[in-house]
């Protein structure tokens, strides 16, 4: 068993495993043990993801000269999803550590650098699949853009709300859902279900239903906390 099929093989263990608890901190008491811990083991989980999907779509890109268009096209889906999946995830437990702050974020760092990279990871995907003429990285790299702005947005603007971290926290790993459901849809359920491609409909499918479960927890939780602005 060579390099790549062991990641492969890390890469769809941690995404099963990302699957399968990511709607236990969605529904158990927030702050809690069991969703901290379940919080946890998802992060982790989706660190292996990008970081295994990284490898694998740099090698197929750069490396295999078995890949034809089509290949190298999912290749670079499969680095953007990485890049998605780590941004969000980072972006979704930092905030934590700077739910205090009352200003803005250092303009310089970790932070808004990564959230930065998935912006400008966004539009290369979009450039690249026009070339390619390949619908999947044509459009769905914008919800990179939106995510990516979002962060930037909110690291760089003081806190309005009190509650801004718990927002962010919960949008961003939502979002980071969102990469992990997209990718099974595109990578594995055609292996699973024996075919070679589905719809690509089915491809924006998790995006369409995700979607909404964010504005719908922000607007429960903003009644819920009666959320007021910092003074």
């Amino acid at each position: 068993m060579n390099t790549f099929q062991m990641l492969l093989y890390l890469h769809v263990l941690a995404g099963f495993t990302a699957l399968t608890v990511f709607w236990i901190p969605l529904v158990t008491k927030k702050g809690g043990r069991i969703h901290k811990r379940v919080g946890w083991v998802y992060v982790w989980a989706m660190g292996i993801v990008a970081a295994t999907a990284f490898y694998m779509g740099t090698y197929r890109i750069g490396f295999d000269d078995s890949q034809n268009a089509a290949d190298k096209s999912f290749a670079f889906f499969l680095l953007f999803i990485a890049i998605l999946s780590a941004s969000t995830a980072w972006n979704g437990i930092r905030v934590l550590r700077f739910k205090r702050r009352t200003k803005r974020h250092r303009l310089f760092s970790i932070d808004t650098g990564i959230s930065l990279l998935l912006v400008l990871s966004s539009i290369i995907t979009i450039a690249i699949g026009w070339v390619n003429q390949f619908p999947l990285l044509q459009y769905f790299p914008v919800i990179g853009l939106f995510l990516g702005y979002g962060q930037l947005k909110y690291w760089l603007t003081p806190p309005q709300t009190k509650m801004h971290w718990y927002f962010e926290h919960f949008g961003n790993l939502i979002g980071c859902s969102i990469a992990t459901i997209t990718a099974f849809t595109v990578f594995g359920a055609p292996r699973l279900l024996n075919i070679s491609s589905i719809s690509i409909f089915l491809w924006f499918l998790p995006t369409v239903v995700l979607t909404p479960l964010i504005i719908g927890f922000s607007r429960y939780y903003r009644k819920k906390f009666r959320i007021s602005t910092i003074k």
